[in-house]
């Protein structure tokens, strides 16, 4: 099993501290530009997501095919294909694009399956779903992102792309079952009513730890019997999940 490269917890560690700075920081959506960025989004999936481990050709090919320009304020957008994370506004974040390829490569989704998303932001990991021809269901809890996201969405003409704006501890009960999930924001401990919105043989992506201290980043299964396993698939930095329920109690991983 690949772990995360230690570099990895620094970079997200300073981008994490910088959007606490700020609540408002970057939070525009960004103007359309006649820049495509082919040349750095080609750079960006040799050096810093082949090049740092991941395999599958799907999720190499959306990562360079998605324009995540689009999915950053304009006063960032020449950095977007930098391997890092990058303040969206209200103390959120576009995750790193190797967490992003990681994240959906452990997913291992196929097209035409329902994947429900914790944790909106940009829209960038939906729109990397999308791509791969996944159903996808996204809760975002801040309105005004889930505005932002839904407006590139439309433009950039998602139609298989759901948002809605909720608490996402609790998932996406009236859309349940789903093939998998994805959370892009770290509770304390594991969500049981996400496990319970799993399909048999589901697999569950999610960032676990404290507010401002060591997370890992859990690959959750559960088989055709019910079983639940867990993986671990190395050190990260998330900011924390939104959610009153989140930081209540803390349990052990299935």
């Amino acid at each position: 099993m690949k772990k995360v490269p230690f570099i990895l917890i620094l970079l997200n560690c300073f981008f994490w501290l910088l959007t606490g700075c700020s609540s408002t920081v970057g939070g525009e959506t960004p103007a359309e530009t006649s820049e495509d960025f082919s040349d750095e989004r080609a750079a960006l999936v040799e050096e810093g997501i082949v090049g740092w481990g991941i395999e599958n050709p799907d999720v190499i090919g959306v990562i360079g095919s998605v324009p995540r320009h689009e999915f950053v304020p304009a006063a960032l957008q020449n950095q977007a294909y930098k391997n890092i994370p990058l303040p969206i506004g209200y103390g959120q974040t576009i995750s790193q694009p190797y967490i992003v390829a990681l994240m959906t490569q452990e997913l291992e989704v196929s097209a035409g399956e329902r994947v429900l998303e914790i944790g909106t932001g940009s829209g960038y990991q939906a729109a990397i779903l999308a791509e791969l021809g996944c159903e996808v269901y996204t809760v975002e809890v801040v309105p005004e992102l889930a505005e932002q996201a839904q407006e590139r969405f439309e433009r950039l003409e998602y139609d298989n792309i759901h948002n809605l704006v909720a608490d996402g501890y609790f998932g996406w009960p009236e859309q349940a079952p789903f093939d998998a999930i994805i959370v892009t924001a770290a509770p304390d401990h594991v969500p049981l009513p996400l496990l319970e919105q799993l399909v048999p043989g589901g697999i569950l992506v999610i960032p676990v730890g404290p507010v401002g201290g060591y997370q890992e980043l859990w690959k959750i299964t559960i088989d055709e019997g019910g079983q639940v396993s867990s993986m671990s698939l190395g050190g990260v930095r998330f900011v924390p999940l939104v959610s009153e329920a989140a930081g209540t109690t803390t349990n052990q991983l299935p």
